[in-house]
Parts: structure tokens; sequence; C-alpha cells
């Protein structure tokens, strides 16, 4: 089978109260999501401080407020390459520019926001069919925070309230940018109480893993199968495959799921999973023992 040459990095998103990327603010006294690793980790997989790296804000709806934050934060990491993409439209994802330092890239990172807007403005474009060549053949990372990460799948997330998640019909997918086939990403996950939602997700879709990611919390994936959990927060995997009974095809919409034999996961930072084999690793852990 054909592996990916290249990286997925996934993060969850690092909004503490009074902390909201999208809105472009940053409490200069929390910088956790900097200071924990999570893009020191990608300037490390980039190999270099100047490794290009393109934040694309499309997803934002302050994409100016965002960039600048990405690029601050990046350059207080070490690099000394890094862009910023504000494509608005479908029409500025054609631009022959944006296409040429998609082509010169190392790095690209989609910002959060609203993650419809990322297939509808990308979906069938040469940006998207440069980026699937060079995760396919190249050495080449995209990474997403928040809305970019749960666009990366081709099973996308895109609209459900956490109090009615339980309900069939809630929850509503759609078609991602497809870098990865085999899983559902869901972000903000513990803080804002997406479980539920994402066993929907993967109910409907039970051949796909869900991947709930927490704040402040990554997942790495390498030849689109091998994942290994970063940051300081916690992962949870959610693996329909061996469900035993479920009743969403039956039902009517608006109805209470019932699930039987859902596996979960729980990860924290040096855990790994296999998405094909369903086999977790967890990291290995130093007993100190007292004299």
């Amino acid at each position: 089978m054909n592996k990916p040459k290249g990286k997925l990095i996934a993060i969850g998103g690092a909004e503490d109260k009074g902390t909201d990327l999208e809105l472009g603010v940053i409490h200069r006294n929390n910088m956790n999501f900097f200071e924990l690793g999570i893009l020191k980790r990608i300037m490390h997989e980039a190999g270099s401080p100047d490794a290009r790296i393109e934040v694309i804000t499309t997803a934002s709806s302050s994409p100016k407020e965002v960039g600048n934050n990405y690029l601050y934060a990046f350059q207080k990491m070490g690099s000394r390459n890094a862009g910023h993409m504000s494509i608005r439209s479908r029409e500025e994802a054609h631009d022959e520019e944006y296409i040429e330092r998609i082509r010169r890239a190392n790095v690209v990172m989609f910002s959060g926001g609203n993650q419809y807007r990322l297939p509808t403005t990308f979906g069938g474009t040469e940006i998207l069919r440069v980026l699937h060549q060079r995760y396919w053949h190249e050495d080449f990372i995209i990474a997403g925070t928040s809305a970019g990460a749960m666009a990366m799948s081709n099973t996308m997330i895109y609209e459900g309230s956490s109090a009615k998640a339980h309900l069939k019909g809630e929850v509503k997918i759609s078609t991602g940018l497809g870098f990865n086939k085999d899983v559902i990403f869901d972000s903000h996950f513990d803080k804002r109480g997406r479980f539920a939602r994402l066993v929907q997700a993967v109910a409907s879709n039970p051949s796909c893993l869900g991947i709930g990611l927490g704040e402040d919390t990554g997942m790495i994936i390498t030849e689109g199968n091998h994942m290994e959990a970063i940051g300081s927060g916690m992962v949870v995997i959610i693996d329909g495959h061996f469900i035993r009974h479920s009743n969403i095809a039956d039902i009517p919409e608006s109805n209470p799921l019932s699930i039987e034999n859902l596996v979960v996961h729980f990860m924290a930072l040096g855990d790994r999973f296999s998405i094909q084999q369903r086999r977790f690793e967890p990291r290995q852990v130093e007993v100190k023992v007292e004299d």
C-alpha cells in the first residue's frame, strides 16, 4: 500500500478563557501553546530555522490579526522564514503567486476559525492539488489548529451542538480537504464537551477513527498511519471498528443513539497509536525508586 511521505500535525486549539487565536488576542502571560512544545515541535519537524512556513488564515474571520500572531509565535520559536497567506476566495485560491509559495514551502499551517470555509474555498483548486501531491511524495508538513485540524481529513464535522449531539442528525458532516480518509478530527474536545459529537460522527462512519484533540494538544501522523500525541493536554481516540449494535441507520431524526462496544483510548504526551493496526503504544515512563 502506498504511504504518504509527508506528515500531518493536527492541533486541538489553544484558546483558554480570554485567549482566542481566531480573534487575534493572546494573553502574553499565558503562552502555553508556544512554550510547551507544539510550535517548537513543528519547527523541529521542519528541520531548520530557515524552513519556509506558510500560515493560511482562510478559516478565520480575523485573518490579519491571526496571521500576525502566528508570525510572532514562529519568530519567538526561532523561525527566520515564516509567511502569511490571507486567501479569502476561490478566485484568490487560483492565484499563481499563492500556488508558487505553496510549491516552495516546507510547512503549511491552517489556522482556526470556520472549518467549512476551507473545503469550500480550496476544493478542486490547484493549491489543494499541489498540497496533496507534496504531502504524498515529499518530506512536507501540513499542520492545522482547531478548524484547520478538523478540515484535514476526508470526513469533516462542520456543525453540531454538544448538548444535542446524542440525537441523530444533530451532527453535520461534510467532506474536508482529504489528506487522511481513515480519521475524523474534533477540536477543543474536552473543554467544549464534544465527546457525543465525535461518537455520532464515528457511528455514522465506523471505518474512521475519531480523534478528539484537547486544547494545547496535538497529534502527529506519519505515513498516514502512525500517530504520536504532543502537547500538554489529552487526546481521546474513539474506535467504532468493533461496534456490535448501532441504531443510527434505523431511528428517525432527533431520536437518541444506541451504540454497543465503542472502544475509547485516552492519550497523553508521547503515547502512540497505529490507525491501521488499531494498536495503542503507551509512552514508557521511568519509575523512580527511593532509597
